[in-house]
C-alpha cells in the first residue's frame, strides 16, 4: 500500500501537470552533486520549477491529470522542468544550460498542455526559436507585407492620375496670366470694343437718314398721286373737245340752210 507521503506527493504532482503549460522531461544520468545544484538555481533564475521524480509515482500523477502521454518521455532516471508560463521559455532554459556547461544531460521530450509528445529534436528547435515578442512581431511584418504591397499597387493609379491633374491645373494657372498679357498688348480685344462703342452714333444717324429719305420718296409717291387728276383733267378737256365738235357742227348745218 502506498504510504501517506506517496499519495501527498502523487496529489502535488498531479496539480502541477494540470496547470503547466510545458513538462519537459531529462534524463540526469551522469550529472554530478554540484552539477545538479548549479542547474536548479539556472531553472529557479528562468522561473521553471526542476525536480526529480521516481517513474511509478510520475505515471500515476499523469493517469490522475488525464496527461497519459506524459509517461512516454519518463524513462530511466528522470528530471521534469515544470513551465507556467511560456513554453519557449522552460525549452530556453534547459538547452542553454546543456550548451553552455557542456552537461551530459539529455533531453528525452516535452508535452505542451494536452497536446502530443514532442521529440527532443522538436525542443531543441523549439529552443532556438526567437522569442516570443519578436517572433510575432516578424509574423505582423509578414502579415502586413503583402498587404502593404497590394495598397501599393492600388494606390500606384490614383497617385499617377493625381499627378497629372496637378500638373494640369499648374499648366493651366501659367497659362492664364500670359494669354491676358498678349492680350492687353495687342490691343485688339480694346479695339473691337471701342469699335463697337464709336458705332452706336453713325447707326443711329445712318437711321435717321435713312428714315428721312423714306419720307421724300413717300412724299414723291404722293405728287405723283396728285398728278392722276391731271389726267382726268385731261379727261376733261376732251369732253370740252367733243363740245366743240357739236357746236362746229351746228355751225355748218345752219349755213347749209
Amino acid at each position: 500500500m502506498p504510504t501517506q507521503e506517496k499519495i501527498d506527493r502523487v496529489a502535488a504532482l498531479q496539480d502541477k501537470l494540470e496547470r503547466c503549460s510545458i513538462a519537459l522531461t531529462t534524463n540526469y544520468t551522469g550529472i554530478t552533486v554540484n552539477e545538479m545544484t548549479e542547474l536548479r538555481r539556472q531553472m529557479r533564475a528562468a522561473g521553471v520549477e526542476f525536480t526529480i521524480v521516481k517513474n511509478t509515482l510520475m505515471y500515476r500523477a499523469s493517469d490522475a491529470a488525464q496527461k497519459p502521454q506524459v509517461k512516454e518521455i519518463v524513462q530511466g532516471p528522470t528530471a521534469v522542468a515544470l513551465g507556467y508560463d511560456d513554453p519557449w521559455n522552460v525549452a530556453k532554459a534547459v538547452s542553454d544550460y546543456i550548451r553552455t556547461a557542456r552537461s551530459v544531460l539529455t533531453i528525452q521530450g516535452a508535452v505542451l498542455g494536452d497536446g502530443p509528445v514532442m521529440p527532443a529534436a522538436e525542443v531543441n528547435r523549439m529552443a532556438a526559436l526567437p522569442p516570443k515578442p519578436q517572433l510575432l512581431a516578424t509574423l505582423l511584418g509578414q502579415l502586413q507585407a503583402p498587404i502593404q504591397r497590394l495598397a501599393s499597387v492600388l494606390n500606384g493609379p490614383l497617385q499617377n492620375l493625381e499627378g497629372l491633374f496637378q500638373a494640369r491645373i499648374r499648366q493651366l494657372e501659367d497659362a492664364g496670366p500670359a494669354e491676358a498679357n498678349m492680350a492687353d498688348d495687342s490691343g485688339e480685344p480694346t479695339a473691337v470694343i471701342e469699335a463697337g462703342a464709336d458705332s452706336g452714333e453713325p447707326e443711329a444717324n445712318n437711321e435717321a437718314a435713312e428714315a428721312a429719305d423714306s419720307g421724300e420718296t413717300q412724299d414723291g409717291g404722293g405728287e405723283e398721286a396728285n398728278d392722276t387728276p391731271d389726267t382726268n383733267d385731261s379727261g376733261d378737256t376732251n369732253d370740252s373737245g367733243e363740245t366743240s365738235e357739236t357746236s362746229e357742227t351746228s355751225q355748218t348745218s345752219q349755213t347749209s340752210e
